[in-house]
């Protein structure tokens, strides 16, 4: 089987990089991976180091010319290579596809798509790429499938499958682990706290900032038993201003991107992500959960769904920082719950999100095979007409 995976992110890529490289990484021993992002993106850079896959640099976003030439090397590679399945990954990288793929027929690939976000799927460009280029849609949790069935997507091409995570290389570590990534993230003054962190990202709609307020609104003498430790890009300025102005620099510690995340699943006690939109199942949440943490979730998305409240993790309403206080107080009124939190995470983690079942589960959506629907070659200059019209009205290609 010849699979080639798309991705329109130019940076780091999140969760979208974690999910491509985990099904890459697999299915690279016995089938031929290529792996097409823009030049520069980690996605890029982590597949090309990884044995058996090939990878195309290539910008499914930007201007007009630089989309023109980015379509013809497109369909060049689908004409050469003739793939079996493209799995798209985003609007962006679909739609090109979509074009790319005009007049090719029967013998065009079979397209599966995976939603990886909450957006509302309603738009023109997503009923075009309904309609024309999807064979299968993924959805990562069960939140993401009653959505996709209220969409311009099939029902029928639903299929669901959660994300899984190498629960090995995401492991609980002894006491002299936890120890040393304290001292490799966190100023003295903080190692001996309660320490709660987070790697989901520092982007607004992943509310890292109600963390921060929730600590701060706790009396003094349990806000200064808490430390926060946060992995992703450096914060806007305007979101530093606000930790300072909560009094809370010094207990906030920012690590900026990490390569590798383990150290500071090592280094703290509680996981937290408390996303508002857009969230679906969350790698950074079963990744936590892997390493033997617990996780404050707020019920946005799929992400309640990896929790048993009370028993692995806690629920709160998004947008709620006096929630996360409340929960942040109790477990600091008594901090034995974390050793059992901890281990029922951990075990959840291992029964449920096996990285094994998601790609097995993947790759028979893969296995499918429908009669595949011919681009009708009409619908599809209509498309390109759009595009072109809103490229050249707006200087960029969005047609979402």
């Amino acid at each position: 089987m010849k699979i080639l995976y798309t991705n329109f992110h130019q940076g780091d890529g999140g969760g979208h990089t974690t999910y491509v490289m985990s099904l890459a990484r697999r299915l690279s021993d016995h089938a031929a991976v290529v792996v097409a992002a823009p030049a520069g993106s980690r996605l890029l850079d982590e597949a090309a180091r990884l044995p058996g896959v090939r990878t195309v640099a290539l910008s499914f976003k930007g201007p007009p010319v630089q989309q023109w030439l980015a379509l013809r090397q497109l369909r060049a590679l689908l004409r050469e290579e003739a793939f079996d399945v493209i799995h798209v990954n985003g609007s962006a990288d679909h739609r090109l596809c979509m074009l790319a793929m005009a007049g090719m027929g029967a013998r065009r690939p079979f397209i599966v798509y995976t939603q990886h976000n909450g957006r509302p799927s309603r738009s023109l460009g997503t009923r075009l790429r309904a309609r024309l280029a999807t064979d299968r849609v993924i959805c990562v949790s069960g939140d993401t499938y009653e959505r996709m069935g209220r969409s311009a997507f099939r029902r029928e091409d639903l299929r669901m499958v959660r994300n899984g995570v190498d629960t090995q290389h995401y492991r609980p570590v002894l006491a002299q682990g936890a120890a040393q990534a304290r001292e490799q993230l966190l100023p003295p003054a903080l190692r001996s706290r309660l320490v709660i962190g987070s790697h989901a990202g520092t982007a607004a709609y992943k509310n890292w900032l109600d963390m921060v307020r929730a600590v701060a609104s706790l009396p003094e003498g349990l806000r200064r038993q808490v430390a926060i430790l946060i992995a992703g890009k450096p914060p806007q300025d305007d979101a530093l201003r606000q930790v300072e102005a909560l009094g809370m620099t010094d207990a906030v510690v920012f690590t900026g991107l990490l390569q590798d995340v383990r150290p500071l699943l090592a280094a703290i006690d509680v996981g937290f992500v408390l996303s508002s939109r857009l969230e679906t199942i969350s790698f950074a949440c079963r990744e936590m959960m892997a390493a033997g943490k617990p996780v404050i979730v707020s019920d946005t998305g799929g992400l309640a769904e990896n929790v048993t409240e009370g028993v692995d993790g806690w629920i709160v309403p998004a947008l709620a920082a006096d929630r996360v206080a409340r929960t942040v107080a109790e477990i600091l009124q008594d901090r034995t719950v974390l050793r059992q939190a901890a281990a029922a995470a951990r075990r959840k983690a291992v029964r449920d999100f096996s990285l094994d079942a998601f790609v097995d589960e993947t790759e028979r959506v893969y296995a499918e095979s429908p009669t595949r629907r011919a681009l009708r070659p009409r619908y599809v200059l209509l498309a390109a007409g759009l595009l072109v019209s809103v490229a050249t009205v707006g200087g960029v290609v969005y047609l979402d």
